[in-house]
């Protein structure tokens, strides 16, 4: 009886090592940065400004490239020769939603991305369709998004980026600028996915609530890396890197939702 070959490992969504990258300026943003994150995972990426967050984050989609190391997404690494899939699977919400949106309608806006890849008829219409029913949003596919409130055109700009159907969903400071419900209906949104997700934010009891995991990047390296809980309990660790929790928050008394 011939025995079946055990099945293939799947790759980490992200898997970072040693990433080094100084600006022409000769500014040295990362120092090594080694960094794995698995499949549908929700990991906080926390720092004090100036940490090497951003400049992290644009290599993940090549819009940063030169520096030493290697970044690898979904098993494929980050280059020229895979740039096209790359962007497709490292999706960036940025923190202002008017940066991403600028079609006439949220369904022009959605259908953008999917548009440009080839997608038509039907089959565009199903993804934009998809992509708003995961944010709550497809009874507005024919507004104009600058008739909506911010955080709906937040939704929208998390849409326009599920419509590409990611490995890897990015948000930059996600919870900022949105009223305690739209915060509350973007966590309860972002639980719901099933994809990777990195969220960048000072933001840490949003980051504690979605995040069972967070990664501290300070001064171009990583400086702890472990359940989101603990790291936000050690005063010396935060003190030691400028993040700082809201007064009287106690991290220990919260659940955080996996």
């Amino acid at each position: 009886m011939t025995s079946l070959p055990p099945p293939a490992a799947v790759p980490p969504s992200l898997d970072v090592r040693g990433l080094a990258y100084a600006y022409p300026d000769g500014h040295q943003a990362l120092f090594g940065v080694d960094l794995t994150v698995e499949r549908g995972e929700r990991v906080g990426l926390l720092g004090p400004n100036g940490a090497g967050k951003t400049t992290l984050v644009l290599h993940l989609n090549g819009i940063l490239a030169g520096g030493a190391g290697t970044v690898a997404v979904a098993g494929l690494p980050v280059g020229k020769q895979h740039m096209a899939e790359i962007r497709r699977k490292v999706g960036i919400v940025f923190q202002d939603p008017d940066d991403q949106l600028f079609m006439p309608t949220v369904r022009e806006d959605v259908a953008f991305g999917p548009a440009a890849a080839g997608l038509r008829g039907e089959e565009l219409e199903k993804r934009v369709r998809t992509a708003l029913d995961l944010v709550g949003m497809t009874e507005y596919l024919d507004r104009p998004p600058h008739h909506l409130s911010f955080g709906q055109r937040r939704r929208v700009a998390v849409a326009t980026v599920l419509a590409m159907e990611p490995e890897i969903l990015v948000l930059d400071e996600p919870s900022s600028n949105l009223d305690p419900a739209s915060r509350r209906e973007l966590a309860d949104i972002l639980r719901s996915l099933d994809v990777t997700v990195l969220m960048v934010t000072h933001d840490l009891p949003y980051a504690l609530e979605l995040c069972p995991r967070s990664v501290i990047l300070s001064e171009g390296v990583i400086a702890a890396d472990g359940r989101t809980q603990d790291l936000l309990a050690d005063p010396d660790l935060m003190h030691a890197h400028r993040l700082e929790l809201p007064f009287g928050f106690d991290p220990r008394a919260v659940t955080t939702g996996a």
